[in-house]
């Protein structure tokens, strides 16, 4: 296929995703020409967004499927506590006041919104679902961006940019195809495909393990961070550490690669988490899950053999939304540790000193209340409760990692920046630069906040890029054509 001609391309977007496509989206409603290029097949279209389920967003009253007022400041002490501070506040208050203007744009896209139901981790006041999930609305992206008449091309990875100094000249893609433009915005995502770059940063730990070795992937294989890479060799500005990732305690039955969510179990709170000595390692209540769920990953991939056990007994079942695989269950303590390789003794320990260091007040999974336990290392704080009601159940878990932090710096134009000076024509949007937001840690639903917010602005960006950039001639002949 012969390559655009780059007299008559606006804007080039690399990437497949939720951020590619509403850069897309809005570089074409400005009147740019647009043609993005989606390394994955068309039936893999779409990254990590097909995989995904809600927005996080602002909201000073109720509107029609989120309950009660989300105002800035709480998103912005939400977030606050998660990443620790590792996070430009300049960029993530951004993100969060950007988020109160994306549903509608969103919905006249041809995206739906449904109730969060039951079992969706509190989250009916803070996150938007939407009807038919992350496919959905990557599926009513691209129907609008073909309507719209946006260039669309699958099974195109681009391999590296032709830059000069600063700006961008072309794409060069896997298959040799040279494509230029006048303004480009790279949402291609992190590197958390890439087990050997994923190796290359975790290394080998003190027990001589290789952790990555037992990582599981639970978005697309096509990330793999071929232009983050180049990007940064080429001189972008670098943020993040390579090691810190959106990575979920999920299923250990579940596939290498784009597992999604289904992977993932949800009883953490409700009960105990050991590692594979029968050992407690954290605390299990310290917050509501949709805060926490994104730590578990890295807490189990820092344990021996990178495993955890989450155990509950028969008082949680039905208090969380059940997980795809059933787990172990038995009918005593011991027998569930032998179904789980676990050593009896310890295990049996374990439990004996927590439910004894259990003071159970009025038991309330949605708030944070009063359940929690004494003299206990580590302590459980919120909806600690005796693990003694048969059946018991043991789900085994291993780390999930759903996108990396490393990423390039940018500002609030969505700018790459190149030694402290942003390039005028170069954009990125999402995984690839959620690290000026994400420093460690989550909170759900926030990942399609930045990935939408950035990708508007990018798209906008280098929309206005793009016009600047048109010559006379070129105009000329754009418009005999």
């Amino acid at each position: 296929m012969h390559a655009p001609d780059p007299d008559s391309l606006d804007l080039l977007v690399i990437g497949g995703g939720n951020a590619a496509l509403c850069a897309a989206l809005t570089a074409r409603e400005a009147g740019a020409s647009v043609l993005l290029l989606e390394a994955a097949p068309q039936a893999w279209r779409g990254g990590n967004s097909m995989h995904t389920r809600n927005l996080r967003c602002m909201h000073d009253a109720p509107q029609d499927v989120l309950t009660g007022a989300y105002p800035e400041e709480e998103f912005w002490q939400d977030l606050l506590k998660v990443t620790g501070g590792l996070t430009d506040e300049h960029l993530a208050r951004l993100a969060i006041r950007e988020s109160a203007r994306c549903r509608g744009w969103m919905q006249r896209h041809g995206v739906r919104f449904q109730p969060s139901l039951s079992g969706t981790l509190h989250l009916s006041r803070t996150n938007a679902f939407f009807m038919g999930g992350g496919k959905a609305l990557v599926n009513a992206y691209y129907r609008s961006a073909a309507a719209l008449g946006v260039q669309i091309r699958y099974d195109t990875p681009v391999a590296r940019l032709e830059l000069d100094g600063n700006r961008f000249v072309a794409a060069h893609t896997a298959a040799g195809a040279r494509i230029a433009a006048r303004a480009c915005v790279v949402a291609s995502g992190g590197f958390e495909s890439n087990l050997d770059w994923l190796r290359e940063a975790w290394g080998t730990n003190e027990r001589g393990e290789q952790p990555v070795d037992n990582f599981r992937i639970r978005g697309t294989r096509f990330n793999q961070g071929v232009l983050l890479k180049d990007l940064l060799a080429q001189g972008a500005d670098r943020i993040g550490d390579p090691t810190q990732a959106h990575m979920v305690a999920i299923d250990a039955r579940a596939p290498l690669y784009d597992g999604g969510i289904v992977t993932r179990v949800d009883c953490v709170s409700l009960g105990i988490m050991v590692n594979r000595d029968g050992l407690r390692f954290y605390d299990e209540g310290e917050d509501f899950w949709p805060k926490r769920y994104a730590i578990w990953g890295r807490l189990v991939a820092l344990q021996p053999g990178q495993v955890g056990h989450s155990i509950i007994d028969a008082k949680a079942v039905g208090r969380f939304m059940p997980p795809v695989f059933p787990g172990a269950r038995a009918d005593t303590l011991p027998a569930l540790a032998r179904q789980l390789g676990l050593p009896e003794a310890a295990f049996l320990r374990t439990v004996a000193d927590y439910n004894t260091a259990c003071r159970v007040g009025h038991f309330d999974h949605a708030v944070l209340d009063d359940c929690h336990t004494e003299g206990l290392v580590p302590a459980k704080t919120h909806w600690a409760r005796p693990i003694d009601t048969p059946p018991f159940h043991g789900y085994t878990l291993r780390p999930g990692v759903t996108f990396t932090y490393l990423g390039v710096r940018v500002d609030d134009r969505a700018a790459v920046h190149f030694g402290g000076r942003p390039s005028d024509n170069l954009y990125a949007a999402g995984e690839v630069m959620a690290g000026n937001v994400l420093g460690k840690g989550y909170t759900a639903g926030v990942g399609m906040t930045i990935g939408t917010v950035f990708g508007r602005i990018a798209g906008a960006s280098a929309a206005a890029a793009a016009a600047c950039g048109r010559s006379p001639a070129r105009e000329a002949h754009r418009a005999a054509a």
